[in-house]
């Protein structure tokens, strides 16, 4: 008689099914929460940028309209008499002091903030509410506060400022060095890039164009020697960026060095345009003190570029990061907030250094913005560090290649050894 027939049931029980299942599930579940975090906190960037916008426009309302508001405000000792503390330069100053509370206080609370389930993470993209009351809060201290105080934060924000520009120069050049790789080709692959050689021609034609425009306009009699010495120096420094880029040892095209030169020609341009309006060799003397509708739009984009740069820099935080390969994981945050935030709290300082020209002692006039000699010239040494910084990053590899192939050398000749 035969042996009966063992069946073996292979089938996965229950017990084996449902982990399966439930990891699947718990991993949908997170990806749809980190997406929907993702998307809150990319959200959340822009509601900064409104606030910060809506900060500037109070600086220029009680700068320029201030005067008539605080005097009634009686129990503000610290504006002293008939206001006059409250408003204009002390008044942008206060503004920006509590514009620069807010946003210190949001990067001390979201730093190294680094995942997307953590609870730092929903106090930056969320409880707006409070966020709002924390900003009236730090937005009402300043005016309680005496003036020398004031005038001490001036002088830290035109340190803080400086670093502003710094931070946005940094961020400018490596967009110019991303926008060149991407458009133009490797040189190693002896390819062509058609689109990339026609915008290079582009910038270039601007940029004399933009150059010859200068001479023109500030720099049409031979007393205009300050004009003729800016608008001659970016010349120079247009035709260095031009030869060195094209040198065979950097290589680097014509595309970066285009962009970086519209940069620059931009800079000399709005620095002659911030002289104030009693220069003669600017044409702006005649439009002084008329306040038409130019005048307004001008003033109006000027605020907008101010929170575009602000915005701008705040996101770019890959530009200022030591470590370039770093493993990117699901749930890691879109951008850096402690970075972001340290930004907009330089920002503040930077919009109050606009809004009184540098200037801690003396009021601006009404619709001007970012108007003297001291504007002028931060902007103008900004030029010439730019174009410093733009060269040297030019140079660097051909400089650094040798003693990398020296050492190379001593270490191969150590080994034979």
């Amino acid at each position: 008689m035969s042996d009966p027939i063992e069946v073996v049931d292979n089938r996965p029980r229950n017990s084996e099914v449902v982990p399966v299942k439930e990891s699947s599930v718990n991993a949908a579940w997170k990806n749809f929460e980190c997406s929907t975090e993702r998307k809150k906190s990319l959200q959340a960037r822009y509601v900064y940028g409104f606030i910060f916008l809506l900060t500037n426009l109070l600086a220029w309302l009680i700068r320029d309209y201030g005067h008539k508001i605080f005097p009634k405000l009686y129990y503000l000792k610290a504006c002293g008499v008939d206001g006059l503390e409250c408003s204009r330069t002390n008044g942008v100053l206060r503004v920006s002091l509590g514009c620069c509370i807010f946003f210190f206080l949001m990067f001390l609370t979201t730093l190294k903030t680094r995942k997307l389930y953590e609870a730092r993470n929903a106090w930056h993209s969320r409880w707006w509410t409070i966020k709002f009351v924390l900003m009236f809060i730090s937005l009402t201290i300043p005016f309680f506060c005496p003036s020398f105080f004031i005038q001490y934060y001036g002088e830290v924000a035109r340190i803080g400022a400086g670093i502003f520009l710094l931070l946005q120069l940094v961020s400018v050049i490596q967009f110019i060095t991303w926008w060149n790789n991407y458009w133009m080709p490797d040189s190693k692959l002896k390819q062509t890039s058609i689109l990339g050689l026609f915008m290079s021609t582009i910038f270039y034609i601007a940029s004399t164009c933009g150059l010859v425009l200068m001479y023109l306009l500030y720099a049409r009699r031979l007393s205009c020697t300050l004009n003729l010495f800016f608008i001659t120096w970016t010349v120079i420094l247009f035709i260095v960026m031009m030869l060195i880029s094209l040198h065979s040892k950097v290589n680097r095209g014509l595309l970066s060095s285009g962009i970086m030169a519209s940069y620059i020609i931009f800079l000399c341009w709005s620095a002659i345009r911030s002289e104030p309006s009693n220069s003669k060799c600017s044409p702006a003397s005649e439009m002084a003190g008329k306040g038409d509708w130019t005048t307004v739009l001008g003033f109006l984009f000027a605020i907008c570029a101010i929170v575009m740069a602000t915005f701008s820099t705040g996101i770019d935080s890959q530009s200022f990061q030591f470590q370039r390969n770093e493993v990117e994981w699901e749930d890691d945050i879109p951008y850096k907030y402690e970075f972001f935030h340290a930004v907009f709290s330089l920002g503040a300082m930077y919009f109050a250094m606009l809004f009184i020209s540098w200037q801690l002692d003396h009021s601006t006039k009404k619709w001007s913005i970012d108007v003297g000699w001291a504007s002028t010239w931060v902007k103008i040494v900004n030029e010439w560090f730019a174009a410093t910084i733009y060269l040297w990053k030019l140079i660097s590899p051909v400089v650094r290649q040798p003693k990398v192939m020296n050492h190379e050398e001593t270490v191969q000749h150590v080994d034979s050894v």
